[in-house]
């Protein structure tokens, strides 16, 4: 089976810069971040030039806390200040206008948002995810993915965990839903040159994504 049937969506999931003593970003720990973060960036201009719609995701959370629900109860404190630049996207992936930017604010980027109405916008059949963490929010939107039914591809080296044994926990859940959902960064851009050249099936070759409001 090829990695791509129908149309793609790459979906960023909270590629943010990172924890800070405020409570910014996305705590991690595992090495390679900078590797990983090329990788984000190389599957987004890749998608772009090839017509691929990407769709970037971003966590946040008040200050005062008032939304953040149950997230505390974990090993997680504080995190993804809305306020803090450590919350930002990391260097060089910036939403251009006509892509969407969805703030959310549980783990998974279909809770409580508007992905599926973007999704169903763009003719989504398969979604490429990339961010982390790999074992919280990266697994959480792939699982509800799996249950809207779209095929679910997560780049395997482009995402990163809270440690590498969660981080291969992860991968290892989300296999187990979807046999063909782990693939390299290589091994998904090499996907999507293949659709943008016709090879997907019933999908214009290249087609530009629909303009769109953010």
């Amino acid at each position: 089976m090829s990695l791509i049937v129908g149309q793609p969506v790459v979906i960023a999931v909270d590629p943010q810069q990172g924890g800070s003593e405020e409570g910014g970003g996305i705590p991690a720990n595992m090495s390679g971040r900078a590797e990983r973060s090329a990788r984000m960036i190389r599957i987004v201009d890749r998608a772009r030039e090839l017509g691929v719609p990407v769709v970037f995701i971003q966590e946040v959370h008040k200050r005062s806390m008032v939304e953040i629900g149950r997230e505390l109860d974990g090993a997680e404190g504080p995190h993804c200040i809305e306020d803090d630049p450590k919350n930002d996207f990391i260097d060089g992936l910036d939403p251009l206008p006509e892509e969407f930017h969805i703030k959310k604010r549980r783990y998974s980027a279909f809770f409580g948002t508007e992905l599926e109405i973007v999704l169903k916008g763009y003719g989504a059949d398969t979604l490429i995810l990339f961010g982390g963490l790999t074992d919280v929010c990266v697994h959480y939107t792939a699982v509800d993915g799996h249950q809207n039914d779209y095929r679910v591809r997560v780049a395997t080296d482009a995402v990163g965990g809270s440690s590498q044994r969660a981080h291969d926990a992860a991968l290892e859940a989300i296999e187990y839903l979807q046999s063909e959902a782990l693939a390299t960064t290589d091994e998904l851009i090499a996907a999507m040159e293949e659709w943008a050249a016709g090879a997907g099936e019933g999908v214009t070759a290249g087609a530009a994504p629909p303009t769109t409001a953010t």
